[in-house]
């Protein structure tokens, strides 16, 4: 976790304090929407639509972590009615809930495209494997480059996430291209098409 820099003026911690607010109700709500709407989508996608449940519940649940963790790192007071003033409490922001957040969503998210693609069931659980252990991968990979200092090393570990990177998108964009043009009809191929680019 790198120390948050001093000097955060009160509209900037309010604005990122009511941004992190915005996100938890918006997956929060999302995740209620998704599986009240479970008994309307054919059986055939309920997994699918499970899957980004599970997605926005996670990311709900990230979302307080991140919030818990800024409004600790910051006192905010006014002294004799004066504006607010923003300062460090020295308690550390913990940045790192977003690389467990998308070592989570991430895979759960490609292995959700792959069962929307009506591929056959072996197919299926290959490429979810393949494509959900290579996206972890290049989550897990990102995150010592951005903690580390020497630029020379940040670009070391960027270079090794960009490996599984491109097998997952060499494997979208080419890879599925044939399953997409299988779609029952063309606005199921068009939105197939959209989710893999």
């Amino acid at each position: 976790m790198a120390p948050l820099p001093d000097g955060f003026s009160y509209a900037e911690w309010n604005a990122t304090y009511n941004a992190l607010s915005f996100g938890i109700a918006a997956m929060g709500s999302a995740t209620i929407f998704f599986w009240l709407q479970l008994p309307n989508v054919t059986k055939n996608y309920r997994t699918a639509l499970t899957i980004t449940g599970i997605v926005t519940l996670i990311a709900t649940y990230h979302y307080i972590r991140i919030f818990n963790s800024w409004s600790e790192a910051f006192t905010v007071a006014s002294k004799d009615g004066g504006d607010y003033t923003v300062q460090l409490t020295g308690a550390p922001f913990n940045d790192g809930y977003r690389y467990v957040d998308w070592l989570l969503t991430v895979p759960l998210l490609l292995i959700e495209l792959i069962l929307v693609m009506k591929l056959p069931q072996a197919e299926t659980v290959s490429l979810g494997w393949k494509l959900g252990l290579a996206s972890a991968l290049m989550v897990a990979l990102g995150y010592p480059g951005e903690i580390q200092e020497d630029l020379s090393v940040r670009w070391f570990w960027w270079c090794l996430s960009m490996i599984p990177f491109c097998y997952v998108v060499f494997t979208l964009a080419v890879g599925l291209a044939e399953a997409t043009s299988k779609q029952p009809s063309p606005a199921a191929a068009s939105l197939a098409s959209a989710a893999r680019t």
